[in-house]
């Protein structure tokens, strides 16, 4: 898609309408590899394949709902919704929990390949917290397809006004994606949106103060958004931005939302509401289109004019580490902002017949896990520090204890014998790195964005052969 053939829909900029322009997208890129932007999914990107064609998923299950409950379609307005079959359900005295658990059993008996839209989101690597107003798995799948080629290896929560799910820790701390649903996951309980009513609950609860993830929610208030899809009403559209900034939309703030979907160009209210209250809101027509420019966008920055071709390796199924390290292991060192490159450079030394190990969950805290990590240093075969800009960036990290502690067993290692191999993922020169003094004296390994050369792997194969931890 190019910017010429395509079109560049109104955005609202210091209060009056604007144009998407170059600028703004190249403001918005730079954002996003700062991990300063968050994008908020809906269901206008659930485009799905279906037995007669193409069809929004969320209308497709208004349908398939209908004639489960035996509800007379020919009674609601045309197209009908999710929430007109709910609330003609219900006005024929019907069992609210009823309609849950026949959603869950409609997706349950139907296998969906997660839509275009939400894979491309999902190669947007620099993407790191997602959330999601809908309670499908296809962005969990998405995720998992692009990024761990069909591992279950994203982290997934939950909300429910009688169930208060946070983000487990710190957005800094993350060591996997995250997809957050704001307005509950699918389940045979009522515990997720399928009417306006359920809507109106699960926002009131969670401006509640007792009820609010305030983890998510801070990351909501101090990042840029990118309401995608949202598919809102006008008043539902103000309400939601007011609850995830927290203060008035006419504030000052650094920090701004895109609004990319179907409906919300064509509101003359809501384009006058923003245009005059939130200086910081851009509008763009179009939650597909918008995906796919901003795909093609961050594709080419990163040298990648097309979607890369997944390497010889990947065609096995990458699983996440283990939780405990097996014996003799190559331990990986990492930044977690690098965990897509390091799980193709474990993908391809596994593949090679190089047992390695890496901790993925980084979840733990305290003396019990940093005792785990020493001694999985103390006894691993070799130890691969993966360097890049991140590590440059990063003066202060876990990952840098992790090299202290490999330098330290180190010592006691007879001169000329290899124990550390230090990698690097992209154009960080070993000169420049900012690496203990023992690793500028080794020879880096080059492993672009994670893809080893296969000499690599062989001669770890071969030091392996005449080497024990």
């Amino acid at each position: 898609m190019s910017t010429e053939a395509s079109p560049i829909a109104p955005a609202l900029l210091n209060g009056a309408v604007s144009f998407f322009d170059e600028d703004a997208w190249e403001d918005l890129l730079n954002y996003i590899e700062e991990k300063r932007v968050i994008p908020i999914v809906g269901p206008e990107l659930l485009r799905v394949e279906t037995d007669t064609g193409p069809r929004l998923l969320y209308d497709w299950l208004a349908e398939k709902l209908a004639a489960r409950l035996n509800v007379d379609v020919r009674t609601l307005p045309s197209p009908f919704t999710l929430n007109d079959v709910v609330c003609q359900f219900l006005a024929a005295r019907g069992r609210r929990e009823e309609a849950y658990t026949r959603l869950r059993t409609i997706l349950r008996e139907t296998t969906f390949a997660p839509p275009p839209a939400l894979r491309q989101l999902a190669e947007i690597t620099d993407f790191d917290l997602f959330v999601t107003t809908t309670f499908d798995p296809l962005l969990e799948q998405a995720l998992n397809a692009e990024r761990f080629a069909g591992a279950s290896s994203t982290e997934v929560v939950a909300y429910s006004p009688n169930r208060v799910a946070d983000l487990s820790v710190e957005r800094e701390h993350q060591t996997r994606p995250v997809v957050y649903h704001l307005l509950g996951r699918l389940s045979a309980s009522p515990t997720y949106v399928i009417s306006d009513e359920d809507t109106l609950e699960f926002i009131c609860a969670l401006q509640s103060e007792h009820l609010t993830p305030e983890k998510l929610f801070h990351e909501l208030e101090h990042n840029h958004l990118l309401l995608i899809g949202g598919n809102f009403s006008n008043w539902l559209a103000r309400f939601f931005l007011r609850m995830a900034k927290r203060r008035r939309l006419s504030d000052p703030r650094e920090v701004g939302e895109v609004l990319a979907d179907d409906t919300s160009m064509r509101d003359g209210r809501l384009v006058s509401f923003l245009q005059q209250v939130s200086a910081r809101t851009r509008m763009f027509d179009g939650a597909e289109k918008f995906v796919e420019e901003l795909h093609r966008r961050w594709m080419r920055r990163h040298g990648r004019g097309a979607p890369v071709a997944a390497p010889a390796f990947a065609l096995q199924r990458i699983l996440p580490p283990a939780r405990e390290m097996p014996d003799n292991a190559v331990f990986i060192s990492y930044a977690r902002e690098d965990l897509p490159a390091v799980q193709r450079l474990k993908a391809a030394l596994d593949a090679a017949g190089v047992v390695t190990w890496f901790d993925m969950e980084r979840l733990e805290s305290g003396d019990d896990y940093d005792r785990k990590i020493r001694q999985n240093i103390a006894r691993c075969t070799f130890f691969l520090p993966v360097i890049s800009a991140t590590t440059q960036r990063r003066l202060e990290a876990y990952f840098r204890r992790e090299w202290s502690y490999a330098t330290d067993r180190a010592r006691n290692i007879a001169e000329g014998a290899v124990f550390i191999l230090p990698v690097c993922i992209d154009e960080t020169t070993e000169a420049a790195a900012l690496v203990p003094e023992k690793f500028k004296a080794l020879h880096f390994t080059r492993a672009p964005a994670g893809d080893a050369p296969p000499e690599f792997a062989r001669r770890l194969l071969e030091l392996s052969g005449g080497r024990r931890a």
